[in-house]
């Protein structure tokens, strides 16, 4: 099954568009894939035990060496001392359960203000900020979308660029990273 996209210009007139050529080793829901929902499920407890959350993982394979990015967040901020705390921890739980396959470097920080957006609720907090989207496949020749983030809308973002609005199917976006705005 192909990727649907929508792009409205106006309330009442719909365009749509289809993608073609789906990998299923690609396969993402909410931009992750199956290794970083497996790492996420597995720290999340000892991460909540530190009183934080987990906003995000990353995982990049990088052949012979993996890059792991956590990203955790806190109501009261996050520190250097609570990114050094998660880190022993987590390298810890991740050496006892060996689910990654080769050496890594783990990498934990705060999501900062260029935040990544990795759940249909973190889109829905952000609604009204500028996104930058990048997908796993071009629509009208782009993989490359910069908006303003109207919401989610049946599992799809919705981008509003200029006097288009676009929907954007969560499954196709590969990152989608907060721009903030300095006035």
């Amino acid at each position: 099954m192909c990727p649907l996209f929508l792009r409205r210009s106006a309330p009442n007139s719909a365009k749509f568009a289809r993608l073609h050529g789906r990998s299923d080793e690609h396969e993402q829901r909410f931009g992750l894939n199956n290794k970083e929902l497996q790492i996420e499920e597995l720290i999340a407890p000892t991460v909540e035990a530190l009183d934080a959350t987990v906003w995000g993982v990353e995982y990049l394979n990088q052949g012979k060496y993996s890059l792991l990015r956590i990203y955790v967040e806190r109501d009261e901020g996050v520190s250097v001392d609570l990114c050094a705390e998660v880190s022993r921890h987590v390298s810890d739980l991740l050496d006892v359960e060996e689910i990654l396959p080769s050496a890594y470097t783990l990498e934990v920080s705060s999501p900062g203000m260029d935040r990544l957006l990795f759940k249909g609720e973190q889109y829905s907090a952000h609604a009204g900020e500028r996104l930058d989207v990048r997908l796993n496949y071009p629509f009208e020749g782009r993989k490359k979308i910069v908006g303003t983030l109207a919401g989610i809308e049946d599992d799809s973002v919705v981008l509003q660029v200029d006097d288009e609005e676009y929907l954007l199917p969560l499954e196709n976006v590969q990152k989608a990273r907060i721009v903030p705005v300095f006035d």
